[in-house]
Parts: structure tokens; sequence; C-alpha cells
């Protein structure tokens, strides 16, 4: 526990190993360019609204986020969504169609055509696909599910949690749960009933019935409540420029309130984005670097406004609308915030999150902002029958937002298992790797911080047998 252990990045995926390493006493040390923690996490009060220009929640998929919670002492700012934002909308043909959530609710939605219910039923019916890393979503929900399927369900919903394209997204490494009910049980539909008894026994619950969560004042209150935890072991303000291998360990320079300082640690965690992390990584190994820099994040704009409640002739009674690319919007579809946290607005306002660009549409990072806004708001208030504009608005752009795990994916991904394993002491994490979500960040946290202490006792005996002889 004496060796020095130095984390880049104060993210949720940063944050969450040095809380869970300090909590049993080893030594660590966090760098964070930025002046707040919380990296994408970025909440923010306004005039009455309380925005969350990142994650808007997270689902209770491990019950470490529980954990986390606890040690924290955050259970009174912990607020769970309003059960009304279960139901989520499909936009078709300009109507707004709820997703069905069960069987029943599926034979009577007039979102799918009786063709494509029908096609459904032959799922169990088809067989194995080739290798899932170099297979899209779009070409493995096409073959098991259908056209119809992938159109106005799989399509919406890639874009809603990944900002992606379904045609360039692999299944096996974006999907992983889902391309395993195929290669582990033939099928989905099987695969789906016989893996609840595995979820159950890890104590993991499907990300469809979890219970959505956030806290009073946003998201961010999480990586903030860490850092304030951790204290003077989070560096604010720190612009790393550099890393050397120095001795059995590494050498980090970086600039701090105008000084550049040097620090020397024995293990290496990198939370930054990958893109970030490619530039330090180079005087390394150019290859990690060039790996690094090829994953994507498309550029995405997160526009948050403000309504009279009275304003609006939509009913609203969902967590809001996703939009198929078919449909030809501008955007890709709207969360109902003040649906699914009440405190998100005054009673008499009405608060939304809509998301513009993403994998489908990155023009939009060259793209007339006023003109654009301009025309995301007409088709908005034309679904939602608004006739005033907002009382409020704000927006922020994220010009990489979220990574894509796209087909050939893999290649990355075992490029950087080599790489740590060439380079003892350096370990990469973020949401890059291992899954985009809270709830996948925190649940890597757990195996990156095994990962660390496994290292340190490593270390330690080497160090041991050295000084025997």
């Amino acid at each position: 526990m004496n060796k020095k252990i130095l984390i880049l990045g104060a993210g949720i995926s940063g944050l969450s190993v040095a809380h869970f390493l300090n909590k049993e006493g080893y030594g660590i040390t966090v760098l964070e360019k930025n002046d707040v923690a919380g990296g994408s996490m970025v909440s923010v009060s306004k005039n009455g609204f309380l925005i969350d220009y990142g994650p808007n929640s997270g689902l209770e998929t491990t019950p470490l986020i529980g954990q986390l919670i606890e040690d924290l002492k955050l259970q009174d700012e912990l607020i769970y969504a309003n059960k009304k934002g279960n139901k989520r909308y499909i936009l078709k043909n300009n109507r707004l169609y709820p997703l069905p959530m069960n069987p029943s609710m599926f034979f009577k939605t007039k979102l799918f055509s009786g063709k494509a219910k029908l096609r459904l039923l032959a799922e169990p019916l088809i067989g194995r696909s080739r290798d899932g890393y170099y297979q899209s979503i779009s070409e493995f929900v096409k073959r098991r599910l259908g056209k119809e399927f992938l159109d106005y369900a799989i399509n919406p919903f890639v874009a809603g949690v990944y900002a992606g394209n379904p045609d360039q997204l692999s299944v096996k490494s974006a999907f992983p749960k889902l391309y395993a009910l195929e290669e582990k049980y033939g099928g989905l539909i099987v695969g789906a009933i016989k893996s609840m008894k595995e979820r159950k026994h890890r104590q993991e619950k499907p990300k469809q019935s979890a219970k959505m969560f956030s806290f009073k004042s946003g998201m961010q209150t999480l990586p903030k409540a860490i850092a304030k935890e951790l204290r003077d072991k989070v560096i604010f303000s720190a612009e790393v420029n550099g890393i050397e291998k120095k001795g059995n360990g590494y050498e980090i320079t970086y600039t701090h309130q105008g000084i550049v300082k040097t620090t020397e640690c024995d293990i290496l965690l990198s939370a930054i984005p990958a893109y970030a992390a490619a530039s330090l990584f180079k005087n390394i190994d150019e290859k990690l670097a060039m790996h690094l820099s090829g994953i994507f994040y498309p550029p995405v704009y997160v526009l948050y406004i403000g309504y009279e409640k009275s304003s609006i002739k939509q009913p609203l009674d969902g967590f809001g609308f996703l939009i198929p690319s078919k449909e030809n919007k501008s955007y890709l579809g709207a969360i109902w915030s003040s649906v699914i946290f009440e405190n998100r607005s005054e009673n008499d306002k009405s608060s939304f999150t809509l998301f513009i660009g993403g994998a489908r549409n990155p023009e939009v990072i060259s793209a007339d902002r006023e003109a654009l806004f301009k025309k995301v708001l007409n088709e908005f208030h034309e679904i939602m029958g608004i006739t005033f504009q907002p009382v409020f608005s704000t927006f922020k752009f994220w010009q990489k937002a979220i990574p894509q795990y796209n087909t050939g994916y893999i290649e990355h991904e075992n490029y950087f298992n080599d790489f740590e394993k060439k380079n003892p002491g350096i370990l990469l994490g973020g949401n890059y790797r291992g899954g985009i979500s809270v709830g996948d960040c925190i649940k890597n946290s757990q195996v990156l911080t095994n990962k660390i202490k496994k290292l340190c006792a490593s270390v330690e005996s080497k160090e041991k047998a050295q000084g025997q002889e």
C-alpha cells in the first residue's frame, strides 16, 4: 500500500477507482485539467431550471452504485425517477407511439405492422451468425428481427444511447449482452428468459428493470462528492503535458497554475477520453496513440428548453421520445426532463432536453447554429403541440461526445490489452472501454481497482525479492 498511484481524469471512472482505493488505504493522486470534478457530468442551475448537459440519470444496474452512495452519505440527495418516466415514445409519421414494454402491448401497438409482429415470432428459429465484432447492430437486428424492428426500435434506441449510427456500431462491442444471448443461448427471446436467473445470482439488474436515479442537484453531485471526500488528493486545473518511463515507474509532467511540475508514480491509470490520451502516450507507444485516435466521438448539441406548462398540448406522461432516421428530422430525440425528475423546473414550467447531431448527423459541427436551432424548435413544437416560444433556453456543444464502439473496435481493444501487458503499471480506463453508461463506468471501476491492487502486490513482491538478493 506504499506504492504511489496516479489517476488522470476526475470523471466518474477515475474518481470511482480513486474512491475504492482510498477507502482501502492506497496512496492515490488524481490530476484533472478542469477546475471541477465530473468530466461529462455537468449539472447547472439557471433561472429556476436544473440542467444536466451530460448524463441526465443513471440506472441501478450494480450494487456498487448503492455502495458508493452509502459511502459518500448521499442517501438524502438521491432521487428516483417519476413512474411516468417509464413510458418511452417513438416518432412515426409525425405521431408519438408508446414503445411496447411487454408482449401484450407489442401485439396491440400500431407502431409495428402485423407483418413485423409475425416476423418477430420467427426469431427463435434464426441460427447463429458470424463474428459479431465485425457485424453491425443493423445487420444483426435485421437478420434476427426484421427491418421494421430495426427502423422503429433499434435505430432510435441507438441514437438515444450512443448518439450513434446502427450501420456502424459493432453488435458485439457496443451491445455485448445482446450478442451474448445469441452466442450463448442461440437466440434473443430464449436467451432473455434464461439469462434472468444468472443476473439474479450476480445481484445485477437488467437495464429495462433497474431503477433510474439522479440527485437533487443533478448527476454531477456524485463526482463532486467523491472529489470532496478525497480533498487535496485531487489536483484541479492540472494540464498533463507528457508521460515518460522512468525506472520501474513513470514520470508525469503537468502544468498547474501556470507552473510546470513533475511527479512520479508506480502505477498510472488513464481515465481521460481516448482522443486526449492519444497525444500523451505517443512517446511511449505511437501505435497505441493511433488506436486511441481511431475511436470516433461524434459531435452533439444538447439543447435545453423550458416552457409554460399550460402552452403544451401533448400529454406529458413519459420519459420522452426518440426519432428514427427514417423520419428525417433535424434532431435525435427529446427527454422530458421535468417529468422524469420533478425538481428540474418550477411547478408551472416544463423543461426538455433535445439532442442534435451524433454519428447520424456529424455535419452539425459546421452548421449555422441559429438556423439549426430554429428548425429543431419548429419540428419539436409541431410534435408537442406548442404554439409559444420557450421562456428559457440554453445549450452546450460537445465537439466530441460519446465514444463509438464501431465495427472493428475489437482491434483497438486487443491492442489496449497487449499494451497493458507489455507496460505493467499502466492501465487504460474510461467510457471508451467496457461501456458508456454511468453504471458501466462504476462497475468497470471495480475491475480497474482490483487490477491496480494486483499490480501493487506484484511490485511489492519483486522489490522484496530484490532486497533479499
